[in-house]
Formats: structure tokens, C-alpha cells, sequence
């Protein structure tokens, strides 16, 4: 009874062993707690942090600024082919009012082809203040008939420009100045004609034209600042008889 009990031990313990494994009890005393929540599994380690993109946004590239041109409305621009210009003579009417129809008027009244002037500048009395009034000769680009001399070179190569009033009495109004000098300076420009080539009537012959009110010397200034301003020259830079360079730094 007592072999086929320890027999029957010795087979389970053999069972035991096949199945899970036998251990001895000082094995058995060393094993942690049983844990049935299942097995404990470290987590992954965490990415490499990762450095922010940047894009550049969608931006469509500005086009090129471009160097300029001094424009004006389109009938300064005629499509006769151009004279060979050299001056631009600059009058007054000497009357309080006017405008270039009453010029062409009184002009062909006169005997003469047409108005003699190129462009007209109005004073607000019968044209537009500082409003610009071009006429048949530069739309042809006619010689003009404004600045009679012995050779008649003012007449044949001259651009003609009137302003409407006396400026042996009064200024030019803002407007006419302003006009003036934006015409001057478009003519220069496109006619190829140098700024010490900008001058009154009273400098091709012995006359009060255009008016002691008249500075030229402000007019071609002003043109040349506009010219400037359009990208179509460089600002010179005055240079003193030393050679010292002038500018407006304090």
C-alpha cells in the first residue's frame, strides 16, 4: 500500500515536472508573487524630437520695378515722326486771359498758318488752370513760329510753350508751374534735350518775355527733380571748386 502510494507520488511529481516544472521548496520560496493583470511590458522609448519645418510661403516673386519713364497724356506723345528739337522756349501771353483757341485765333488773323505756339498752359480764365492745351504744330510736329530771330533756329528746332498770363505783373498760378514743369521735363526727356536748353523768350532775342515773374532757372530745377523721382536720371552732385563733394548730410 505504501510502494504503490509513492509510486502514484513519484508519477505525479514526474507529471508535475513534464507539465510546469517541479522546484524544490526553497526554489519555490525565492519566486515573486504571481501576477495576474499579465506580463509588464516596458514602453518604446520616445522619438527623437523633431526640429520644426519651416516653409516659405507661397508668394509670388514681385516683378521688377522699373527704371522709370517719364509719361504724359497721349497727345504729348504724337505719332508724326519726330522733328530734331534742341531748345524749349518758354512765353507768356502777356493778356490776363486766353486760351489757344483765342491764340490760334488771333495768330490767323495775323496772316500765320496757325497757332505759333506748341502747347498753351491755361490760368483757369478760358482753359483749365494749369490745364495743357497742345497744339497743331507739335501734333504735326510743325517748326514753330514763336521765336523769330536772324537765323531762325528758335523757330525751326525750338518746342514753343506759352502760359496763359502777365507775368511782368504777376506769378505763374501753382498749377501753371507745376504743368510747366512736368512738360519740360517729359520733353526733355524724350526729345533728347539738355536742362541748360530750357529757356525763355527773352534769351533768344531782346524781349521782357516771358516776365520778370517767370524763373526759368526754378523750372528746369523742377523738371530735373522730376526726372529724378522717375528713375530717369541720377541726381547730380555738387562739387565745390576744391573738389569737395556737397551733399545735404549734417
Amino acid at each position: 500500500m505504501a510502494f504503490r502510494f509513492s509510486r502514484v507520488a513519484i508519477l505525479a511529481c514526474a507529471a508535475a515536472i513534464t507539465a510546469a516544472g517541479c522546484a524544490s521548496p526553497a526554489v519555490m520560496e525565492s519566486l515573486p508573487e504571481p501576477n495576474f493583470n499579465g506580463p509588464v511590458v516596458a514602453a518604446p522609448p520616445p522619438p527623437p524630437p523633431t526640429q520644426p519645418k519651416f516653409t516659405t510661403p507661397d508668394v509670388k516673386p514681385s516683378a521688377p520695378q522699373a527704371s522709370g519713364r517719364m509719361t504724359g497724356p497721349r497727345d504729348w506723345s504724337p505719332s508724326a515722326a519726330p522733328r530734331s528739337w534742341r531748345w524749349i522756349v518758354i512765353h507768356h501771353s502777356a493778356t490776363p486771359t486766353g486760351s489757344a483757341a483765342m491764340f490760334d485765333k488771333m495768330h490767323k488773323d495775323k496772316g500765320w498758318d496757325e497757332l505759333g505756339y506748341h502747347f498753351v498752359i491755361g490760368n483757369g480764365t478760358n482753359s483749365g488752370n494749369g490745364q495743357v492745351e497742345v497744339g497743331g504744330r507739335w501734333r504735326s510736329q510743325k517748326w514753330g513760329a514763336h521765336a523769330k530771330t536772324a537765323d531762325n533756329r528758335y523757330n525751326d528746332y525750338g518746342i514753343g510753350i506759352c502760359l496763359v498770363g502777365n507775368f511782368d505783373v504777376e506769378k505763374p498760378t501753382a498749377a501753371q508751374q507745376q504743368s510747366l514743369a512736368k512738360l519740360v521735363a517729359f520733353l526733355e526727356k524724350n526729345y533728347r534735350i539738355p536742362g541748360d536748353r530750357v529757356i525763355g523768350h527773352g534769351e533768344t532775342k531782346a524781349t521782357e518775355c516771358p516776365g520778370r515773374y517767370m524763373n526759368i532757372a526754378q523750372v528746369r530745377n523742377q523738371a530735373q527733380a522730376m526726372l529724378v523721382e522717375a528713375g530717369e536720371i541720377v541726381a547730380p552732385v555738387a562739387v565745390t571748386a576744391g573738389g569737395e563733394l556737397l551733399t545735404d548730410a549734417k
